[in-house]
């Protein structure tokens, strides 16, 4: 039977797997912010490191690292982290599943940084469970693992004691995100603050913004229709006058975007002014009012919702997030 994670336990403690081919960034994510000693909070985590296997662990960038704790531990953790994997095609050993399948029956929640998630697939953990990764490996787990539903989109995936985060950075807002459901949303303000971080990113948040560029060098093609659009971001562009200004028909222009672009001239459009709202939402002087006309939304229900389509979550939460006022 599994036991729900008790939040009021005292010092919980967090294992972190440590392999060959450790990912360092990845691990120092993990240890920045559950080893770390924080002697201003009454209280904090245990941290523990766990050899997942035998022999050396070299980590990225020459180092190695020494970890005298076994898998054994692991059956005493409240919280195991899998900070990457050595690779998204490289087996994960059968000693590592059975421990945090065991784990993980024992009621610990267990999180994976980046490529961790194909640590976390292979032990069967995330079957039936949404689950995301680094945009570069979404369509390697979906493929690898079908009955995983990726989310190739968000910064980090909560399921059923299970976490999953996207690119590296985003184990940083996940952990934060844990810290905040053990130890409330102040104490998570906190450490964010030491880390020099926004206190809380959604995990809905899309991992970047598309943004096609051309393929053609400036001067040339659409690159010089594409600048004079930039410009003059809040005028009203219809096909007809990006045609007009390119010296071509209509026809033409939609083909050649999709040429050079990949997308319409429309969708390239909308790329662009949420792009452009978004510079503008990270200055936190700038009102909202004149951003959705700075960049020619039309209207501010327009602008919420194709920022938020693009951007995975509102304007005024986009700015929040960075630790900006919301100027109206």
């Amino acid at each position: 039977m599994k036991k729900p994670f008790n939040s009021a336990i005292l010092d919980p403690l967090v294992c972190a797997i440590a392999y060959d081919g450790l990912c360092t960034f990845e691990f120092g994510i993990a240890a920045e912010l559950f080893a770390l000693p924080r002697p201003e909070f009454d209280q904090w985590y245990r941290f523990m490191t766990i050899k997942a296997e035998p022999g050396p662990i070299r980590a990225t960038g020459g180092i190695t690292v020494e970890a005298e704790e076994s898998l054994d531990a692991l059956q005493h953790a409240s919280l195991i982290i899998v900070p990457g994997w050595r690779g998204v095609d490289i087996p994960v050993p059968e000693p590592l599943c059975i421990a945090l399948r065991t784990a993980y029956a024992h009621g610990a929640r267990i999180a994976s940084i980046c490529s961790g998630v194909f640590v976390l697939a292979a032990a069967g953990l995330l079957d039936g469970q949404r689950a995301t990764t680094h945009w570069r490996y979404t369509d390697k787990l979906a493929a690898n693992y079908p009955d995983v539903t990726v989310d190739p989109d968000v910064l980090f995936v909560e399921g059923d004691r299970v976490y999953t985060s996207a690119g590296s950075a985003a184990g940083l807002d996940l952990g934060l995100h844990i810290i905040r459901q053990d130890y409330g949303a102040q104490i998570a303000a906190t450490v964010a603050r030491r880390l020099v971080l926004p206190a809380q990113r959604d995990g809905g948040q899309r991992q970047f913004v598309p943004r096609p560029e051309p393929k053609m060098r400036p001067g040339t093609g659409l690159a010089d229709l594409q600048d004079q659009i930039r410009g003059a971001l809040d005028e009203e562009w219809p096909v007809a006058r990006m045609a007009q200004a390119a010296a071509t028909s209509g026809r033409t222009l939609a083909r050649r975007f999709h040429d050079e672009a990949g997308v319409t001239p429309l969708t390239w459009l909308k790329a662009e002014r949420v792009s452009r709202a978004a510079e503008l939402l990270e200055n936190g002087s700038v009102p909202l009012s004149d951003v959705w006309e700075a960049c020619g939304f039309g209207s501010a229900e327009t602008f919420r919702r194709e920022f938020r389509k693009v951007m995975g979550v509102p304007p005024i939460r986009y700015r929040e997030r960075l630790g900006q006022p919301t100027v109206i």
